[in-house]
Protein backbone atom coordinates (compact mmCIF):
# COMPACT_ATOMS: atom_id res chain seq x y z
CA UNK A 1 0.00 0.00 0.00
CA UNK A 2 1.11 3.29 -1.16
CA UNK A 3 1.98 5.74 1.71
CA UNK A 4 -0.91 8.16 0.20
CA UNK A 5 -3.05 5.34 0.69
CA UNK A 6 -2.59 4.91 4.25
CA UNK A 7 -3.19 8.63 4.78
CA UNK A 8 -6.26 7.93 2.98
CA UNK A 9 -7.28 4.91 4.91
CA UNK A 10 -6.41 6.45 8.46
CA UNK A 11 -8.45 9.84 7.41
CA UNK A 12 -11.64 7.59 6.18
CA UNK A 13 -11.22 4.69 9.35
CA UNK A 14 -11.05 7.63 11.80
CA UNK A 15 -14.16 9.30 9.90
CA UNK A 16 -16.23 5.86 10.30
CA UNK A 17 -15.43 5.41 14.19
CA UNK A 18 -16.35 9.50 14.75
CA UNK A 19 -19.62 9.05 12.96
CA UNK A 20 -20.43 5.39 15.34
CA UNK A 21 -19.62 7.72 18.14
CA UNK A 22 -21.27 11.05 17.97
CA UNK A 23 -24.15 8.30 17.20
CA UNK A 24 -23.35 7.19 20.65
CA UNK A 25 -23.29 10.70 22.45
CA UNK A 26 -26.10 11.73 20.33
CA UNK A 27 -28.37 8.80 21.90
CA UNK A 28 -26.76 9.12 25.78
CA UNK A 29 -28.18 12.72 25.79
CA UNK A 30 -31.33 11.75 25.36
CA UNK A 31 -31.43 9.85 29.15
CA UNK A 32 -32.37 11.52 32.55
CA UNK A 33 -32.24 9.88 35.90
CA UNK A 34 -34.20 11.07 38.61
CA UNK A 35 -35.05 9.37 42.11
CA UNK A 36 -38.16 8.37 42.63
CA UNK A 37 -40.26 5.97 45.96
CA UNK A 38 -42.02 3.12 45.97
CA UNK A 39 -45.42 2.61 46.91
CA UNK A 40 -44.83 0.18 49.92
CA UNK A 41 -45.19 -3.27 49.59
CA UNK A 42 -46.36 -5.26 52.38
CA UNK A 43 -48.74 -8.47 53.89
CA UNK A 44 -50.90 -7.78 56.56
CA UNK A 45 -51.52 -11.32 58.37
CA UNK A 46 -50.72 -13.17 54.87
CA UNK A 47 -52.98 -10.61 53.03
CA UNK A 48 -50.19 -9.66 50.25
CA UNK A 49 -50.96 -5.10 49.67
CA UNK A 50 -49.04 -2.57 48.04
CA UNK A 51 -47.51 -2.82 44.99
CA UNK A 52 -46.11 -6.12 44.05
CA UNK A 53 -43.89 -4.94 41.21
CA UNK A 54 -40.23 -3.20 41.56
CA UNK A 55 -39.01 -3.40 37.72
CA UNK A 56 -40.35 -0.88 35.17
CA UNK A 57 -39.85 -1.01 31.34
CA UNK A 58 -42.41 0.78 29.18
CA UNK A 59 -43.18 3.51 26.74
CA UNK A 60 -44.69 5.90 28.91
CA UNK A 61 -48.00 7.53 28.75
CA UNK A 62 -50.16 10.30 29.73
CA UNK A 63 -53.73 11.88 30.05
CA UNK A 64 -55.77 12.85 28.39
CA UNK A 65 -55.82 8.91 27.21
CA UNK A 66 -57.36 7.99 23.97
CA UNK A 67 -60.12 5.78 23.91
CA UNK A 68 -59.94 2.49 24.45
CA UNK A 69 -55.94 2.75 25.23
CA UNK A 70 -54.21 -0.38 25.94
CA UNK A 71 -52.15 0.31 29.19
CA UNK A 72 -50.37 -2.96 29.78
CA UNK A 73 -47.62 -1.90 28.23
CA UNK A 74 -47.58 1.50 29.13
CA UNK A 75 -45.84 3.22 32.10
CA UNK A 76 -48.57 5.87 32.68
CA UNK A 77 -46.97 9.67 33.89
CA UNK A 78 -49.59 11.93 36.04
CA UNK A 79 -49.20 14.81 38.39
CA UNK A 80 -51.21 14.29 41.17
CA UNK A 81 -54.10 16.90 40.14
CA UNK A 82 -54.12 15.57 36.67
CA UNK A 83 -55.28 11.33 38.30
CA UNK A 84 -58.84 10.96 38.35
CA UNK A 85 -59.37 8.91 41.18
CA UNK A 86 -62.01 7.18 39.44
CA UNK A 87 -59.66 6.03 36.93
CA UNK A 88 -57.62 4.32 39.75
CA UNK A 89 -60.66 3.05 41.53
CA UNK A 90 -61.66 1.11 38.35
CA UNK A 91 -58.10 -0.49 37.62
CA UNK A 92 -57.86 -1.10 41.25
CA UNK A 93 -61.20 -2.81 41.39
CA UNK A 94 -61.57 -4.82 38.38
CA UNK A 95 -57.60 -5.84 38.48
CA UNK A 96 -57.21 -4.25 35.09
CA UNK A 97 -53.35 -4.50 33.98
CA UNK A 98 -51.27 -1.40 33.95
CA UNK A 99 -47.46 -1.48 32.82
CA UNK A 100 -47.11 0.77 35.85
CA UNK A 101 -47.52 4.36 37.21
CA UNK A 102 -45.72 7.30 37.87
CA UNK A 103 -47.28 9.72 40.16
CA UNK A 104 -45.70 13.16 40.29
CA UNK A 105 -46.35 15.42 43.24
CA UNK A 106 -45.63 18.86 44.18
CA UNK A 107 -42.52 20.35 45.40
CA UNK A 108 -43.97 22.00 48.51
CA UNK A 109 -47.42 22.26 49.75
CA UNK A 110 -47.01 25.76 51.18
CA UNK A 111 -46.43 27.17 47.83
CA UNK A 112 -49.78 26.93 47.20
CA UNK A 113 -52.58 28.76 48.14
CA UNK A 114 -55.05 27.71 51.23
CA UNK A 115 -57.55 26.51 48.49
CA UNK A 116 -55.23 24.00 46.68
CA UNK A 117 -53.37 23.09 49.65
CA UNK A 118 -56.57 21.87 50.95
CA UNK A 119 -57.28 20.10 47.51
CA UNK A 120 -53.77 18.64 47.74
CA UNK A 121 -53.94 17.42 51.22
CA UNK A 122 -57.33 15.23 50.29
CA UNK A 123 -56.10 13.84 47.22
CA UNK A 124 -52.91 12.61 48.21
CA UNK A 125 -55.34 11.00 51.44
CA UNK A 126 -57.76 9.61 49.32
CA UNK A 127 -54.98 7.78 46.75
CA UNK A 128 -52.84 6.92 49.75
CA UNK A 129 -56.40 4.82 50.87
CA UNK A 130 -56.59 3.11 48.03
CA UNK A 131 -53.25 2.26 47.12
CA UNK A 132 -52.34 0.97 50.18
CA UNK A 133 -55.09 -0.96 51.54
CA UNK A 134 -55.10 -2.75 48.11
CA UNK A 135 -52.89 -5.17 45.61
CA UNK A 136 -51.43 -3.27 43.74
CA UNK A 137 -49.84 -5.96 40.92
CA UNK A 138 -47.42 -3.30 39.15
CA UNK A 139 -45.01 -1.06 40.01
CA UNK A 140 -46.26 2.79 41.40
CA UNK A 141 -43.69 5.00 41.89
CA UNK A 142 -43.57 8.80 43.40
CA UNK A 143 -41.37 11.48 42.74
CA UNK A 144 -42.00 15.45 42.65
CA UNK A 145 -43.00 17.27 39.61
CA UNK A 146 -40.47 19.54 38.16
CA UNK A 147 -39.69 21.89 35.24
CA UNK A 148 -37.94 18.58 33.30
CA UNK A 149 -41.39 16.93 33.47
CA UNK A 150 -43.43 19.49 32.33
CA UNK A 151 -41.24 19.24 29.29
CA UNK A 152 -41.69 15.49 29.36
CA UNK A 153 -45.56 15.44 29.54
CA UNK A 154 -45.80 18.17 26.61
CA UNK A 155 -44.05 15.89 24.29
CA UNK A 156 -45.57 12.61 25.49
CA UNK A 157 -48.99 14.35 24.86
CA UNK A 158 -47.62 15.99 21.88
CA UNK A 159 -46.85 12.25 20.24
CA UNK A 160 -50.46 10.87 21.53
CA UNK A 161 -51.79 13.33 19.55
CA UNK A 162 -50.76 11.90 16.65
CA UNK A 163 -53.44 9.21 16.92
CA UNK A 164 -51.43 6.36 17.89
CA UNK A 165 -49.64 5.43 20.91
CA UNK A 166 -46.32 5.27 21.82
CA UNK A 167 -44.46 2.03 20.73
CA UNK A 168 -41.18 0.75 19.27
CA UNK A 169 -42.85 1.78 16.16
CA UNK A 170 -43.79 5.28 16.66
CA UNK A 171 -41.25 6.15 18.93
CA UNK A 172 -41.60 8.29 22.17
CA UNK A 173 -40.33 8.04 25.81
CA UNK A 174 -39.20 5.03 27.57
CA UNK A 175 -39.35 4.22 31.70
CA UNK A 176 -36.63 2.17 33.02
CA UNK A 177 -36.05 1.37 36.59
CA UNK A 178 -33.91 -1.51 37.07
CA UNK A 179 -34.52 -3.09 40.21
CA UNK A 180 -34.36 -6.67 41.95
CA UNK A 181 -37.23 -8.67 43.33
CA UNK A 182 -38.21 -6.95 46.70
CA UNK A 183 -36.88 -9.00 49.49
CA UNK A 184 -38.56 -9.55 52.85
CA UNK A 185 -37.34 -7.32 55.92
CA UNK A 186 -35.71 -10.02 58.39
CA UNK A 187 -36.75 -9.28 62.08
CA UNK A 188 -37.93 -5.52 61.76
CA UNK A 189 -37.51 -4.36 65.11
CA UNK A 190 -39.28 -1.75 67.39
CA UNK A 191 -37.04 0.49 69.51
CA UNK A 192 -38.67 2.01 72.39
CA UNK A 193 -36.66 5.07 74.45
CA UNK A 194 -37.25 5.77 78.20
CA UNK A 195 -36.06 8.12 80.68
CA UNK A 196 -36.56 9.34 84.11
CA UNK A 197 -36.82 12.41 86.16
CA UNK A 198 -37.03 11.13 89.52
CA UNK A 199 -38.78 12.90 92.05
CA UNK A 200 -37.75 14.36 95.83
CA UNK A 201 -38.02 11.97 98.90
CA UNK A 202 -38.85 13.56 102.33
CA UNK A 203 -36.62 12.07 104.92
CA UNK A 204 -38.13 8.88 106.48
CA UNK A 205 -39.98 8.72 103.13
CA UNK A 206 -39.96 5.22 102.44
CA UNK A 207 -43.11 4.76 100.10
CA UNK A 208 -42.27 4.66 96.56
CA UNK A 209 -43.36 8.10 94.56
CA UNK A 210 -46.03 8.32 92.13
CA UNK A 211 -45.10 8.87 88.66
CA UNK A 212 -46.58 10.66 85.99
CA UNK A 213 -46.18 9.58 81.88
CA UNK A 214 -45.76 11.37 79.34
CA UNK A 215 -45.48 9.63 76.06
CA UNK A 216 -45.16 9.89 72.15
CA UNK A 217 -44.47 7.56 69.44
CA UNK A 218 -42.13 8.77 67.33
CA UNK A 219 -42.52 6.26 64.00
CA UNK A 220 -44.48 6.64 61.04
CA UNK A 221 -46.54 4.92 57.83
CA UNK A 222 -47.30 5.99 54.73
CA UNK A 223 -47.97 5.02 50.91
CA UNK A 224 -44.19 5.89 49.84
CA UNK A 225 -41.80 4.76 53.38
CA UNK A 226 -39.17 6.68 52.19
CA UNK A 227 -40.93 10.13 52.35
CA UNK A 228 -42.73 9.76 54.85
CA UNK A 229 -41.67 11.88 57.49
CA UNK A 230 -44.90 12.47 59.74
CA UNK A 231 -44.26 16.04 60.73
CA UNK A 232 -47.37 16.55 62.16
CA UNK A 233 -48.24 12.45 63.10
CA UNK A 234 -46.38 11.97 64.85
CA UNK A 235 -42.95 14.61 64.90
CA UNK A 236 -45.12 17.38 66.54
CA UNK A 237 -45.91 15.06 69.46
CA UNK A 238 -42.40 14.18 69.79
CA UNK A 239 -40.83 17.35 69.88
CA UNK A 240 -43.47 18.64 72.36
CA UNK A 241 -42.22 15.45 74.66
CA UNK A 242 -38.80 17.00 73.79
CA UNK A 243 -39.68 20.49 75.49
CA UNK A 244 -41.72 19.38 78.03
CA UNK A 245 -38.60 16.97 79.29
CA UNK A 246 -36.04 19.97 78.89
CA UNK A 247 -38.52 22.46 80.97
CA UNK A 248 -39.05 19.76 83.90
CA UNK A 249 -35.88 18.82 83.89
CA UNK A 250 -34.50 22.51 84.65
CA UNK A 251 -36.98 22.33 87.91
CA UNK A 252 -35.89 19.05 88.70
CA UNK A 253 -32.29 19.76 88.62
CA UNK A 254 -32.67 21.87 91.89
CA UNK A 255 -34.35 20.30 94.88
CA UNK A 256 -35.80 23.41 95.88
CA UNK A 257 -38.09 22.95 93.25
CA UNK A 258 -38.03 19.16 92.27
CA UNK A 259 -41.51 17.91 92.46
CA UNK A 260 -43.01 14.82 94.68
CA UNK A 261 -43.41 12.74 91.12
CA UNK A 262 -41.38 10.58 89.25
CA UNK A 263 -41.63 12.24 85.70
CA UNK A 264 -41.10 8.86 83.19
CA UNK A 265 -40.73 9.95 79.11
CA UNK A 266 -41.54 7.14 76.99
CA UNK A 267 -40.80 7.27 73.19
CA UNK A 268 -42.77 4.68 71.35
CA UNK A 269 -42.26 2.55 68.52
CA UNK A 270 -44.99 0.45 65.90
CA UNK A 271 -47.69 3.23 66.63
CA UNK A 272 -49.29 2.61 63.25
CA UNK A 273 -49.16 -1.51 64.30
CA UNK A 274 -51.75 -0.86 67.21
CA UNK A 275 -49.24 0.57 69.15
CA UNK A 276 -47.12 -2.67 69.54
CA UNK A 277 -44.21 -1.00 71.46
CA UNK A 278 -46.35 0.84 74.04
CA UNK A 279 -47.68 -2.73 74.66
CA UNK A 280 -44.60 -4.68 75.00
CA UNK A 281 -42.86 -1.42 76.79
CA UNK A 282 -45.59 -1.45 79.20
CA UNK A 283 -45.14 -5.37 79.49
CA UNK A 284 -41.72 -4.92 80.60
CA UNK A 285 -41.96 -2.52 83.39
CA UNK A 286 -42.15 -4.63 87.10
CA UNK A 287 -45.71 -4.48 88.09
CA UNK A 288 -44.82 -2.46 90.83
CA UNK A 289 -43.70 0.10 88.35
CA UNK A 290 -46.90 -0.02 86.29
CA UNK A 291 -48.81 0.82 89.62
CA UNK A 292 -46.82 3.81 90.73
CA UNK A 293 -48.56 5.27 87.23
CA UNK A 294 -50.86 8.04 88.48
CA UNK A 295 -51.93 8.59 85.02
CA UNK A 296 -49.86 9.07 81.46
CA UNK A 297 -50.22 11.73 78.85
CA UNK A 298 -49.41 10.45 75.34
CA UNK A 299 -49.16 13.30 72.79
CA UNK A 300 -50.53 12.54 69.42
CA UNK A 301 -51.03 14.81 66.12
CA UNK A 302 -50.50 18.50 68.00
CA UNK A 303 -48.96 20.41 65.41
CA UNK A 304 -51.68 21.82 63.44
CA UNK A 305 -54.78 23.39 65.97
CA UNK A 306 -55.64 26.64 66.59
CA UNK A 307 -58.04 26.75 69.40
CA UNK A 308 -59.48 23.00 69.94
CA UNK A 309 -57.47 20.45 71.36
CA UNK A 310 -59.20 16.94 72.22
CA UNK A 311 -58.83 14.57 75.49
CA UNK A 312 -60.03 10.70 74.72
CA UNK A 313 -60.28 9.09 77.13
CA UNK A 314 -60.98 5.04 78.11
CA UNK A 315 -62.91 5.54 81.50
CA UNK A 316 -65.70 7.77 81.53
CA UNK A 317 -65.49 11.60 81.87
CA UNK A 318 -67.91 11.37 85.26
CA UNK A 319 -64.92 9.52 87.08
CA UNK A 320 -63.63 11.46 89.52
CA UNK A 321 -59.85 11.42 88.75
CA UNK A 322 -60.76 11.94 84.98
CA UNK A 323 -62.66 14.70 86.31
CA UNK A 324 -59.60 16.34 88.13
CA UNK A 325 -56.91 16.06 85.23
CA UNK A 326 -59.61 17.58 82.82
CA UNK A 327 -60.87 20.54 85.38
CA UNK A 328 -56.57 20.93 85.55
CA UNK A 329 -56.41 21.32 81.46
CA UNK A 330 -59.56 23.13 81.52
CA UNK A 331 -58.35 26.10 83.82
CA UNK A 332 -54.96 26.60 81.97
CA UNK A 333 -56.71 26.72 79.02
CA UNK A 334 -59.06 28.81 79.43
CA UNK A 335 -56.29 31.39 80.76
CA UNK A 336 -54.63 30.70 77.25
CA UNK A 337 -57.73 31.14 75.72
CA UNK A 338 -57.75 27.88 73.53
CA UNK A 339 -60.75 25.11 74.17
CA UNK A 340 -59.95 21.94 75.51
CA UNK A 341 -62.88 18.85 74.85
CA UNK A 342 -63.52 15.59 76.18
CA UNK A 343 -64.11 12.23 73.98
CA UNK A 344 -65.00 9.48 75.78
CA UNK A 345 -64.46 5.86 73.60
CA UNK A 346 -65.00 2.60 75.82
CA UNK A 347 -62.11 -0.49 75.00
CA UNK A 348 -63.27 -3.31 73.99
CA UNK A 349 -60.24 -5.99 75.38
CA UNK A 350 -61.17 -8.96 72.94
CA UNK A 351 -60.65 -6.98 69.99
CA UNK A 352 -57.08 -5.90 68.77
CA UNK A 353 -57.32 -3.00 66.97
CA UNK A 354 -56.08 -0.07 69.13
CA UNK A 355 -57.16 3.85 68.09
CA UNK A 356 -55.26 5.55 70.91
CA UNK A 357 -51.63 4.97 72.36
CA UNK A 358 -53.56 5.34 75.63
CA UNK A 359 -55.73 2.83 75.53
CA UNK A 360 -52.92 0.31 75.79
CA UNK A 361 -52.29 1.87 79.61
CA UNK A 362 -56.25 1.40 79.87
CA UNK A 363 -55.53 -2.30 78.94
CA UNK A 364 -53.07 -3.17 81.81
CA UNK A 365 -55.53 -0.56 83.85
CA UNK A 366 -53.41 2.40 84.12
CA UNK A 367 -55.04 5.81 83.67
CA UNK A 368 -54.13 7.68 80.70
CA UNK A 369 -55.44 9.88 77.99
CA UNK A 370 -54.07 11.53 74.87
CA UNK A 371 -53.93 14.87 73.54
CA UNK A 372 -55.09 15.59 70.04
CA UNK A 373 -56.06 17.50 67.37
CA UNK A 374 -58.20 15.12 65.73
CA UNK A 375 -61.68 14.91 67.45
CA UNK A 376 -62.21 11.24 66.68
CA UNK A 377 -59.89 7.86 66.52
CA UNK A 378 -58.04 7.19 62.71
CA UNK A 379 -58.49 4.38 60.54
CA UNK A 380 -56.59 1.50 60.63
CA UNK A 381 -53.01 2.76 59.16
CA UNK A 382 -54.09 5.79 58.23
CA UNK A 383 -53.21 9.61 59.88
CA UNK A 384 -50.04 7.90 60.71
CA UNK A 385 -47.44 10.14 58.62
CA UNK A 386 -48.65 9.82 55.11
CA UNK A 387 -47.47 11.79 52.20
CA UNK A 388 -49.38 14.63 52.85
CA UNK A 389 -47.87 15.30 56.80
CA UNK A 390 -45.09 17.23 55.50
CA UNK A 391 -43.13 20.22 57.15
CA UNK A 392 -45.87 22.66 55.86
CA UNK A 393 -48.74 21.10 57.82
CA UNK A 394 -47.25 21.67 60.83
CA UNK A 395 -46.77 24.78 62.96
CA UNK A 396 -44.59 25.47 65.60
CA UNK A 397 -47.11 27.86 67.39
CA UNK A 398 -49.33 24.94 67.71
CA UNK A 399 -46.83 22.65 69.00
CA UNK A 400 -45.46 25.76 71.16
CA UNK A 401 -49.58 25.97 73.19
CA UNK A 402 -49.26 21.95 73.39
CA UNK A 403 -46.47 22.13 75.81
CA UNK A 404 -47.82 25.40 77.56
CA UNK A 405 -50.93 23.84 78.54
CA UNK A 406 -49.25 19.93 78.96
CA UNK A 407 -46.41 21.74 81.32
CA UNK A 408 -48.19 24.46 83.21
CA UNK A 409 -51.11 21.69 83.92
CA UNK A 410 -48.94 19.42 85.36
CA UNK A 411 -47.13 22.15 87.52
CA UNK A 412 -50.29 22.85 89.18
CA UNK A 413 -50.61 18.98 89.90
CA UNK A 414 -47.30 18.21 91.09
CA UNK A 415 -46.93 21.55 93.08
CA UNK A 416 -50.56 22.09 94.35
CA UNK A 417 -50.87 25.11 92.26
CA UNK A 418 -55.00 24.45 91.39
CA UNK A 419 -56.99 27.71 91.54
CA UNK A 420 -54.19 29.68 91.42
CA UNK A 421 -53.38 31.83 88.64
CA UNK A 422 -49.51 31.34 88.31
CA UNK A 423 -47.21 30.98 84.93
CA UNK A 424 -44.33 28.84 86.30
CA UNK A 425 -42.97 28.60 82.47
CA UNK A 426 -43.82 32.77 81.73
CA UNK A 427 -42.34 34.43 79.07
CA UNK A 428 -38.86 35.88 79.21
CA UNK A 429 -38.46 33.99 82.55
CA UNK A 430 -35.85 31.18 83.19
CA UNK A 431 -38.11 28.58 82.68
CA UNK A 432 -39.64 29.89 79.07
CA UNK A 433 -40.22 27.44 76.22
CA UNK A 434 -37.83 27.79 73.59
CA UNK A 435 -39.20 28.19 70.04
CA UNK A 436 -36.22 27.54 68.21
CA UNK A 437 -35.30 24.34 69.87
CA UNK A 438 -38.92 23.40 68.81
CA UNK A 439 -38.30 24.84 64.97
CA UNK A 440 -34.90 22.72 64.90
CA UNK A 441 -36.52 19.60 66.11
CA UNK A 442 -39.47 19.99 63.56
CA UNK A 443 -37.06 20.39 60.44
CA UNK A 444 -35.14 17.51 61.53
CA UNK A 445 -38.08 15.23 61.79
CA UNK A 446 -39.73 16.64 58.47
CA UNK A 447 -36.63 15.46 56.68
CA UNK A 448 -35.87 11.95 58.45
CA UNK A 449 -38.61 8.99 57.46
CA UNK A 450 -39.54 6.86 60.23
CA UNK A 451 -41.46 3.49 58.84
CA UNK A 452 -40.10 1.19 61.93
CA UNK A 453 -39.43 -1.84 59.91
CA UNK A 454 -36.81 0.11 57.79
CA UNK A 455 -34.86 1.53 61.37
CA UNK A 456 -32.07 -0.58 62.54
CA UNK A 457 -31.58 -0.42 66.16
CA UNK A 458 -28.50 0.92 65.73
CA UNK A 459 -30.19 3.47 63.32
CA UNK A 460 -28.54 7.38 63.66
CA UNK A 461 -32.00 8.95 64.13
CA UNK A 462 -32.94 6.04 67.33
CA UNK A 463 -29.43 7.64 69.00
CA UNK A 464 -30.00 11.42 68.17
CA UNK A 465 -33.50 10.41 70.11
CA UNK A 466 -31.75 8.72 73.26
CA UNK A 467 -28.69 11.30 72.96
CA UNK A 468 -31.29 14.15 73.31
CA UNK A 469 -33.49 12.16 75.56
CA UNK A 470 -30.25 11.69 78.14
CA UNK A 471 -28.95 15.45 78.11
CA UNK A 472 -32.77 16.03 80.00
CA UNK A 473 -33.50 13.08 82.19
CA UNK A 474 -31.90 10.27 84.04
CA UNK A 475 -31.48 6.23 83.22
CA UNK A 476 -32.32 6.55 79.80
CA UNK A 477 -32.89 2.93 78.41
CA UNK A 478 -34.11 1.82 74.77
CA UNK A 479 -35.70 -1.34 74.61
CA UNK A 480 -35.16 -3.38 71.14
CA UNK A 481 -38.01 -6.19 70.47
CA UNK A 482 -39.47 -7.58 67.71
CA UNK A 483 -42.73 -6.48 65.38
CA UNK A 484 -45.78 -7.72 65.73
CA UNK A 485 -45.83 -11.27 63.18
CA UNK A 486 -48.79 -10.35 61.57
CA UNK A 487 -46.66 -7.69 59.27
CA UNK A 488 -44.35 -8.55 57.14
CA UNK A 489 -42.30 -5.48 54.99
CA UNK A 490 -40.59 -5.67 51.81
CA UNK A 491 -36.77 -3.72 50.94
CA UNK A 492 -36.58 -1.56 47.65
CA UNK A 493 -38.55 1.92 48.52
CA UNK A 494 -35.99 3.76 46.89
CA UNK A 495 -35.39 3.64 42.99
CA UNK A 496 -33.53 5.23 39.92
CA UNK A 497 -35.82 5.96 37.54
CA UNK A 498 -34.13 6.56 33.73
CA UNK A 499 -35.69 8.21 30.84
CA UNK A 500 -34.86 7.27 27.58
CA UNK A 501 -35.71 8.86 24.22
CA UNK A 502 -36.66 6.49 21.90
CA UNK A 503 -36.58 7.13 18.01
CA UNK A 504 -38.88 4.96 15.94
CA UNK A 505 -38.63 1.69 13.97
CA UNK A 506 -38.26 4.40 10.98
CA UNK A 507 -35.84 6.23 12.06
CA UNK A 508 -33.29 2.93 13.19
CA UNK A 509 -33.75 1.67 9.80
CA UNK A 510 -33.31 5.32 7.94
CA UNK A 511 -30.07 5.56 10.07
CA UNK A 512 -28.93 1.60 9.18
CA UNK A 513 -29.25 2.05 5.43
CA UNK A 514 -27.09 5.56 5.74
CA UNK A 515 -24.51 3.51 8.03
CA UNK A 516 -24.57 0.61 5.54
CA UNK A 517 -24.37 3.03 1.92
CA UNK A 518 -21.59 4.97 3.91
CA UNK A 519 -19.65 1.93 4.54
CA UNK A 520 -19.98 0.05 1.22
CA UNK A 521 -18.64 3.71 -0.25
CA UNK A 522 -15.88 3.74 2.31
CA UNK A 523 -14.87 -0.27 1.10
CA UNK A 524 -15.04 0.15 -2.28
CA UNK A 525 -13.07 3.60 -2.04
CA UNK A 526 -10.40 2.16 -0.23
CA UNK A 527 -9.65 -1.00 -2.43
CA UNK A 528 -9.91 1.13 -5.43
CA UNK A 529 -7.04 3.46 -3.92
CA UNK A 530 -5.23 0.80 -2.36
CA UNK A 531 -5.38 -1.96 -4.83
CA UNK A 532 -7.01 -0.70 -8.18
CA UNK A 533 -10.47 -1.22 -10.15
CA UNK A 534 -9.57 -4.69 -11.34
CA UNK A 535 -9.59 -5.57 -7.72
CA UNK A 536 -12.35 -4.56 -6.92
CA UNK A 537 -14.24 -6.43 -9.76
CA UNK A 538 -12.71 -9.36 -8.92
CA UNK A 539 -14.16 -9.36 -5.41
CA UNK A 540 -18.19 -9.35 -7.16
CA UNK A 541 -17.31 -11.41 -9.85
CA UNK A 542 -18.50 -14.94 -9.45
CA UNK A 543 -15.35 -17.47 -8.75
CA UNK A 544 -15.61 -20.08 -11.60
CA UNK A 545 -17.09 -23.53 -10.92
CA UNK A 546 -15.23 -26.87 -10.57
CA UNK A 547 -15.94 -28.08 -13.60
CA UNK A 548 -14.48 -25.62 -16.05
CA UNK A 549 -11.35 -25.72 -13.40
CA UNK A 550 -11.04 -29.60 -14.29
CA UNK A 551 -11.58 -28.81 -18.07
Amino acid sequence: MSPSGEVVASISSALAVALVLLACVELGDAAAAVGVYRLIQYDLAGAPLGSRAAALNHHAAAFPLPPGADLSRSALVAPLLDLPLSFLREYLAEKKHLGGLLILLPTKLGDKDDVDKGQVKGVLAEIEKLLVHKEVPYPVYFTFHDEDFDNLLADIRKIASSGQPASATTGGYKLVVSSAEPRKVSSPTISNIQGWLPGLKGEGDTEQLPTIAIVANYDTFGAAPALSVGSDSNGSGVVALLEIARLFSRLYSNPRTRGKYNLLFGLTSGGPYNYNGTSKWLRSFDQRVRESIDYAICLNSVGSWSNDLWMHVSKPPENPYIKQIFEEFSDVSKEMGVSVGIKHKKINVSNPRVAWEHEQFSRFRVTALTLSEMSSPPEFLESSGGLHDARESTDVDSVIRTVRLVSESLARHIYGLKGRNIDVFAENSSLAINPHYIESWLDLLSRTSRVAPFLQKNDPFIAALKKELSDHTADVHVQNDALDGMFTFYDATKATLNVYQVASVTFDLLFLLVLGSYLIVLFCFLVITTRGVDDLINIFRRPPSRKLKGA
